[in-house]
């Protein structure tokens, strides 16, 4: 009995239950983790795997992709479908789970979830709208076999629109087309039929087929939360749900081609990571049955054909349901899910079982536009606020984020620990540097640099479509401000159902655009509307006008005092406060005139024992113009960076040191 007591004792203590230790298996990743897929609501909340089984029906599967321009409705629509579905909404625009995307209002990566509706299972995908973003679109329209296009009815197609319809049409997709905001005083059903023609227009001159080009309508308001198969602004108390859209989704998407009797095959789509089971690849699957447990290997494609490169086991199958993770034991192709197991493959690589030789066909993606150097800063306050501060550091975030986001490209910079950065937009890349930063990165940033290209000893550049909607009074501000920047006006006319306002379509070069959003809302009062998207390459249009005045340069180290400032707001517009600190280099203000100005923000007042019969004046101080982060990639020239540390962005020149910026001046920008 003493012996069986010792025993019991020395026994290793077990957990309570068999299930693993982490309550859910993304808890403790690290805050540098692109959380994309799944809602941290959920995070601790999974709920229990479904009973073992064969995978589901694919007839009764429906793979679509949710597509628009910015600001058009998408999210709040998947918010109404999946509370239509049952799904336990926390709070509004229950997907866009990255905390950068609550603050701005925007989708920046594309989520993935599924819901049930009448026996069948729809794997919805939302997708961004910025222009930025398109990457996230281009990889994964490609695991959809239809599309749900929302329009807003009172704006119509815009340029980010036919960019995501341009991808839509050339996979061979046939998009449902979703008229949103109906219910605006401003909508009419001849404005909706308006739009209607400009949709089909768009299709035709994308080279849409006949069938294509044989779309459905609906009319919407996602924010009220019904759809309607006809034109109406008030529908019945019984049909103020999402239920035409629905059913519209399950007639019109053809369910995906199914072969279960061929080996497993994944093309993986998205990718984020995780300290408890790796890598989570989610991805269609393509063909065959994976189940827990199964050996799996990665292929990529190569110049030589197709190459293997890890080989493991499936240790999690996981699968999005409304706003909540269910463990599965099963999956069939067709289906939309997430593996666990492998360490290797990232976005555009096969997951196979390990009879197979052949990768499956990689995504093309859109070339990049701009490129942006990210380095160390050497700046004098370095090292005070962050604590990641090497090269090295620097290039193990970017090559990571690389890996998540195809969009993006990390190549080595001319100089030791710099990287050249090259992506589609100033936002895409200043959302980047902002989720560093709040990761405790330190770094200082070159402007954003146009990519050209040469072609028949022709340099070529890219152009971006615009679309202007103005107040009537602010039109000659905007063309005049456009002019310095070589845009060209393709089209110009009033705003259909709007009286006062002015509408405008140019294509302009892309490095005329890097900037302007800030000063388009000062010309405009915040009254205007800038929406732009990558047209195509075409030739140089020679340089730019005046578009930017010179900037006032501090020659000293230490606290700003206000004292030097009451001298200094004459000269110009000021972007710093008393009480900050400064150094020689760092850029204090804005310049009244097109020449730089070298001054001291830090001079105090001389001190004497002699007392003077009057008093001292008063300092009064106009508020300094604070800069975002966005606005100063803007606002940078060729000779400046910015220095971005946890809590400050500063403007500073390259060469902190006058007499260098004197040596260097006369060098060719670039």
């Amino acid at each position: 009995m003493a012996t069986l007591l010792l025993r019991a004792f020395r026994r290793p203590l077990r957990p309570f239950s068999s299930a693993p230790v982490s309550p859910f298996p993304f808890y403790g990743r690290t805050p540098s983790s692109s959380f994309r897929l799944f809602s941290s609501a959920a995070a601790h909340a999974a709920a229990p795997p479904s009973p073992a089984g064969t995978a589901l029906d694919p007839s009764r599967i429906r793979n679509v992709a949710v597509i628009a321009h910015v600001d058009h409705g998408k999210t709040t629509l998947m918010d109404r479908l999946l509370r239509q579905c049952g799904a336990d909404i926390p709070h509004e625009r229950a997907l866009d789970s990255i905390s950068l995307e609550r603050e701005r209002g925007i989708t920046i990566a594309s989520k993935v979830t599924s819901i049930s509706w009448k026996d069948n299972e729809l794997n919805m995908v939302d997708t961004p709208g910025h222009a930025d973003f398109g990457g996230e679109v281009e990889r994964v329209v490609g695991m959809v076999e239809g599309a749900v296009l929302v329009v807003d009815a009172g704006e119509g197609p815009l340029a980010q629109t036919k960019f995501v319809v341009a991808k839509a049409l050339k996979l061979g997709l046939r998009p449902i087309l979703l008229l949103n905001k109906v219910d605006r005083p401003s909508v009419s059903e001849e404005t909706c039929n308006e739009v209607e023609s400009l949709v089909f227009d768009l299709f035709a001159n994308l080279g849409a087929t006949e069938e294509q080009l044989d779309f459905p309508v609906l009319y919407a308001s996602a924010k009220e939360g019904w759809a309607s198969l006809t034109f109406t602004k008030n529908p019945a108390a019984d049909a103020r749900n999402m239920s035409p859209l629905l059913d519209a989704i399950i007639k019109h998407v053809p369910s995906p081609a199914a072969n279960f009797e061929a080996p497993f095959q994944m093309l993986v789509s998205m990718m984020e990571r995780d300290f408890y089971l790796g890598r989570i690849l989610t991805g269609r699957i393509s063909s065959g049955i994976i189940h827990i447990g199964d050996k799996i290997h990665g292929l990529r494609c190569t110049d030589n054909g197709a190459e293997k490169f890890e080989e493991g086991k499936v240790t999690k199958l996981m699968k999005k349901k409304g706003t909540n993770i269910i463990m599965i034991d099963s999956a069939g192709a067709g289906d939309i899910i997430s593996v666990a197991g492998l360490t290797s493959p990232s976005i555009g690589h096969t997951v196979a079982n390990v009879e197979v030789t052949t990768a499956l066909p990689t995504v093309q993606l859109d070339p990049p536009t701009i490129s942006m150097t990210f380095g160390v800063n050497d700046s004098s306050l370095a090292g005070r606020d962050g604590t990641h501060l090497t090269g090295g550091k620097i290039g193990d975030r970017l090559l990571s984020e690389a890996e998540t986001n195809l969009a993006i490209n990390v190549l080595p910079g001319q100089l030791s620990d710099s990287y050249e950065v090259q992506g589609r937009g100033e936002l895409q890349l200043g959302i980047l540097i902002e989720n560093m930063r709040r990761e405790g990165f330190e770094l200082s940033v070159s402007p954003p640099r146009v990519m050209y290209k040469m072609e028949n000893n022709q340099k070529l550049e890219p152009i971006e479509e615009v679309t202007i909607e103005v107040n009537d009074e602010h039109v000659g501000l905007v063309m005049e401000a456009l002019s310095h920047r070589r845009a060209e006006v393709t089209d110009m006319g009033p705003v259909p159902g709007t009286t006062g306002r002015t509408r405008m379509s140019l294509t302009c070069p892309s490095r005329g655009l890097v900037g302007y959003r800030s000063v388009f809302s000062s010309d405009t009062r915040g009254t205007g509307f800038m929406h732009r998207a990558f047209l195509s390459y075409s030739k140089h249009r020679g340089a730019l006008g005046n578009v930017r005045k010179g900037v006032l340069i501090s020659v000293g180290n230490g606290i700003i005092t206000a004292h030097a400032l009451m001298s200094l707001e004459a000269r110009g517009t000021l972007f710093v406060s008393p009480g900050m600190e400064t150094y020689e280099g760092m850029i204090v203000g804005e310049h009244s005139r097109d020449s730089d100005l070298d001054v001291n923000p830090v001079r105090t007042k001389e001190l004497t024992n002699i007392r003077a019969p009057g008093k001292d004046e008063n300092v009064r101080l106009s508020p300094p113009r604070l800069m975002s982060l966005e606005e100063a990639i803007g606002y940078v020239a060729s000779d400046e960076l910015i220095e971005v540390t946890p809590k400050a962005v500063r403007l500073r020149k390259r060469y902190l040191d006058a007499n260098k910026r004197k040596m260097m001046k006369n060098k060719p920008k670039d």
